[in-house]
């Protein structure tokens, strides 16, 4: 069983910084990970993803520059540094992974866990 664990989510003032972390057991990286978030009244939205190997990576046009997606392999964690924060980057936060890297480009994960919330203010 696929088990994600998100956390580091919190709430900072525009600008400011975050880093997401996700503990992953019972999946392993042969496949691809990234993060997608939701915010209340809006349609869930892929954010990153990291595939190949960690090797290739994509991200949304909305966090190009200023979102860098990581894992590490030995440790089983994956990261989401996120800088220059906009109020518009406010949503729930979740880790997912998929086995088929390619739906992962699609930011189209088969499993995901509990969320973190970030919260951005101007």
């Amino acid at each position: 069983e696929v088990e994600l664990v998100a956390s580091g989510g919190g709430s900072v003032q525009a600008g400011g910084s975050l880093r997401l972390s996700c503990t992953a057991s019972g999946y392993t990286y042969n496949g691809c990970m990234g993060w997608f978030r939701q915010a209340p009244g809006k349609e869930r939205e892929g954010v990153a993803a990291v595939y190949n190997g960690g090797r290739s990576t994509r991200y949304a046009d909305s966090v190009k520059g200023r979102f860098t997606i990581s894992q590490d392999n030995a440790n089983d964690t994956l990261y989401l540094q996120m800088n220059s924060l906009k109020p518009e980057d406010t949503a729930m936060y979740y880790c997912a992974a998929d086995t088929r890297w390619f739906r992962c480009v699609a930011f189209a994960f088969s499993y995901w866990g509990q969320g973190t919330q970030v919260t951005v203010s101007s």
